[in-house]
């Protein structure tokens, strides 16, 4: 398949004004300018002009575990009997025939996070998931590509204020991070020296303390931002901060970080005190102090079908263009430890891409087509 004579914006550091792109058996064959592109008599997409990017992905979703359209029945976001339960994964609640999916789908993203919520200290197992198919084992990308932490107010307004029980405080839901991962520590060692042990719990944290998998720490003030740092360096772990509402307040400390944060949402009014503030100049401002960031819609918080705007609005409040189709790329895949399969056309890489009719930011463009694994889906 080869998809043409559109602009391409390859996220390899190459845009081609009259690009092409071929494909076979799911992945990524070749790509260039159209001039320079080899004969070929197989099928053709012609882009018409328009653009060709890698399809976009969102690094921090609950689309499938908190499903559109319905209350407790579609809600399997948080397992609220426990604020640690790193054994839960985002896979076994997720519905493929969520309506959202085709929504998202229809508006170019390809690649999602599915993220268990922040109600836990300690939320369980993140899974990188393509949304196109019926069944979620052949969706997944990677599981786990990341395990969820949370801070601030919600692991303390659901234990704390509703139930009476650790964590009421910010200190507690610290001092629970520390203790499990201490905890993890132990059981890794005796693990690597050949001891008969087996935790469910304490297994899943041992690919975030080998360091194969990030942390993906739900923070927005920037004390708890520090916190999640503080934490991650304790125990040597890859990270990224989602939400990062407050980070403007400490741009100097994060940029000495290697991390890429997952800013977002910031689209509508303030759902609780920690979020008061949240402004999509936040995005510009991190960029511009050398950080690599990504955005996120927080689906179901904001729709996911909305993420190509959210990437437009942060243009018009600070974020360069090209940072923002990087945010919503390859940006977002290294966030979630998949840049080696998704977030930019590369040869080898898998064939997910994505053709708009005009600028993928203006509020008129469509989508004309949508590939996943070269399989056109829209």
């Amino acid at each position: 398949m080869r998809v043409t004579n559109g602009i391409l914006l390859t996220m390899e550091g190459k845009r081609f004004e009259t690009g092409y792109v071929d494909f076979e058996n799911g992945i990524i064959t070749a790509c260039g300018a159209t001039q320079d592109a080899p004969a070929y008599d197989g099928e053709t997409f012609d882009a018409a002009g328009g653009f060709i990017l890698p399809g976009l992905i969102d690094a921090h979703t609950h689309i499938g575990i908190s499903e559109e359209g319905l209350r407790w029945e579609g809600e399997d976001c948080n397992e609220t009997t426990s604020p640690v339960t790193p054994d839960v994964r985002a896979v076994d609640g997720f519905n493929p025939f969520d309506t959202a999916i085709p929504k998202a789908r229809q508006a170019g993203i390809t690649t999602v996070a599915v993220s268990p919520g922040s109600t836990n200290v300690i939320g369980g197992q993140i899974a990188a998931i393509k949304l196109a198919g019926t069944n979620v084992d052949e969706m997944t990308l990677k599981a786990p590509c990341a395990i969820k932490f949370a801070l601030g107010e919600n692991p303390k307004r659901n234990y704390g204020e509703n139930k009476g029980r650790e964590p009421m405080t910010r200190m507690g839901t610290a001092a629970i991070m520390r203790r499990t991962l201490t905890r993890a520590q132990r059981y890794l060692v005796k693990k690597e020296a050949g001891d008969d042990v087996y935790e469910p719990d304490m297994e899943a944290l041992i690919p975030l303390l080998r360091r194969e998998i990030p942390a993906h720490f739900h923070a927005h003030r920037a004390d708890d931002i520090l916190t999640a740092v503080r934490i991650a360096k304790e125990f040597n772990l890859r990270y990224s901060i989602l939400h990062a509402t407050g980070a403007e307040a400490i741009i100097p400390y994060l940029a000495a970080e290697n991390m890429i944060p997952v800013v977002g949402p910031s689209m509508g009014p303030a759902g609780k005190p920690e979020t008061v503030g949240g402004s999509f100049e936040t995005a510009g401002h991190l960029s511009r102090a050398g950080m690599k960031v990504a955005i996120t819609t927080d689906h179901d918080v904001t729709p996911l079908w909305l993420l190509p705007t959210f990437a437009a609005m942060n243009v018009r409040e600070g974020l360069t263009e090209d940072a923002a189709f990087h945010a919503i790329t390859i940006h977002a895949a290294r966030a979630m430890g998949v840049e080696d399969r998704v977030g930019s056309i590369k040869p080898g890489k898998d064939a997910d891409l994505v053709v708009f009719n005009g600028h993928p930011f203006h509020y008129l463009t469509r989508t004309t087509a949508v590939f996943i694994y070269g399989k056109r889906v829209e």
